[in-house]
């Protein structure tokens, strides 16, 4: 699932994730926020299109989505945002906390599938990210590898934020590849490094120690 048939990868590393959000902070307000919220929630495009200024609790911090993804509807789930994300939602889209229940139930982002694809791909060009990862699903998979590799976040409560209907959807995360692989094998071998490190310090301390000690006359080594 991490990988296309070609063996391309299908998810954002780090480094592109934040390069992903550098690109969408220089993008018109609408897109930036619509990018950030992608990013940081994990949601598939059509449910952030879904989102309305009332699925945003910025009590709780977090973001009510509904599962679009379900045989039925009315499934939801909240997933936890940063503050400067709903600052960013409060500032572009107007949003008033003191008048929740005020809050119309218009769309945040009245676009079409085709043209909130287009946004994101746009942004991912700016990045130069690769074609195969500058889609919104690699959004989404870079959420969940993040969520595992990097934070630890436990499977049922990264199933939970993704809307998962199955574990076995979520799991996949767990077979985490490239720079996140990479720290797991790192950490894996990090003791046997550090005692090697550690070995050649001592062997350079003590021939140190050997050329300042005074060295003997040679036997036999007088004038002849």
């Amino acid at each position: 699932m991490l990988f296309d048939r070609t063996g391309q990868r299908k998810y954002l590393t780090a480094e592109e994730w934040d390069s992903f959000l550098e690109s969408a902070d220089v993008s018109p307000p609408a897109v930036r926020s619509f990018c950030w919220t992608l990013a940081l929630t994990g949601a598939r495009l059509s449910e952030v299109r879904a989102l309305t200024g009332r699925s945003v609790d910025p009590i709780n911090r977090t973001i009510v989505i509904e599962c679009l993804k379900r045989r039925s509807r009315g499934i939801f789930r909240a997933v936890p945002v940063p503050s400067e994300l709903i600052a960013l939602l409060g500032a572009v889209h107007s949003l008033s906390w003191d008048a929740r229940d005020d809050l119309t139930p218009d769309l945040l982002w009245p676009w079409c599938r085709t043209t909130a694809w287009a946004h994101v791909k746009t942004v991912c060009l700016r990045a130069r990210l690769a074609p195969s990862i500058s889609t919104p699903k690699a959004l989404r998979h870079a959420f969940g590898v993040r969520g595992v590799a990097d934070a630890g976040v436990p499977l049922g409560t990264l199933k939970k934020w993704l809307g998962h209907a199955r574990l076995d959807s979520t799991i996949v995360y767990t077979e985490a590849v490239g720079n996140e692989e990479r720290a797991l094998a790192e950490r894996m071998w990090a003791r046997h490094f550090r005692l090697v490190a550690q070995r050649k310090s001592r062997t350079s301390s003590e021939l140190f120690s050997d050329q300042l000690r005074p060295r003997q006359p040679q036997q036999g080594s007088g004038d002849r």
